[in-house]
């Protein structure tokens, strides 16, 4: 998923010369804590955050009298895992898109990034979540998906925290195609995987999570 498919085109970028008082009022209009400032010309200026906002000398004061720094942004065609990483790294509620020579292409909000991994992730798909803990030096993703579909189970989608020091447990989360585990579960315990937790093996229950989330992260 390239970022480029995730641009927000609702969500407005400032002019830098637009005052203080018009960007508070768009970040309160749009639920962000950060929008774009862009020059005459189109090309990327900063990024403005509430809190400098509230720091102004009035409001009447243009944006651009308030960025410093260089502008963050990330490329077009980076993966959104990028945009993810950039958000994360810079505590941002958005992140602009813009080409290598600077030129504003949009804007990418955090649940637009959240909407993607979901997809990504399959949580719409009906099916079950296994948390597992496994030893790193035994670690290897073929074998985990080769135990789970010889049981008659599909995996839809992997995701894996990479241990912080050499003697800890890397995490994996799995996506299944099927509500009941209890077999799978037995056979991964068996190969000496450790199922921490299951989620979702209620009709429902995944999806009304995701919806939840999706709800505290628009308010």
């Amino acid at each position: 998923m390239k970022v480029r498919e995730a641009i927000h085109s609702a969500t407005p970028a400032l002019q830098s010369s637009d005052p203080v008082e018009k960007a508070l009022g768009l970040l309160m209009e749009h639920h962000v804590r950060h929008l774009p400032v862009v020059n005459e010309d189109g090309r990327l200026a900063g990024v403005i955050a509430e809190t400098r906002l509230m720091d102004a000398d009035g409001p009447e004061a243009p944006v651009e009298s308030l960025l410093i720094g260089r502008p963050v942004s990330v490329g077009p065609d980076a993966h959104i895992f990028d945009a993810a990483r950039m958000m994360v790294e810079h505590d941002l509620s958005t992140v602009p898109v813009a080409e290598s020579d600077g030129q504003y292409l949009g804007v990418l909000r955090r649940h637009d990034i959240f909407d993607q991994f979901a997809q990504m992730l399959s949580t719409r798909q009906r099916g079950a979540i296994l948390a597992l803990e496994v030893d790193a030096r035994d670690y290897a993703l073929a074998k985990l998906v080769h135990v789970i579909e010889q049981n008659e189970a599909k995996v839809l989608a992997v995701a894996s925290e990479l241990p912080e020091n050499s003697t800890d447990d890397i995490r994996v989360t799995l996506k299944l195609n099927v509500k009941d585990t209890s077999r799978v579960r037995h056979v991964l315990e068996h190969h000496g995987y450790h199922v921490v937790a299951a989620f979702g093996e209620e009709d429902g229950e995944l999806e009304e999570l995701v919806d939840e989330f999706v709800r505290y992260l628009e308010v």
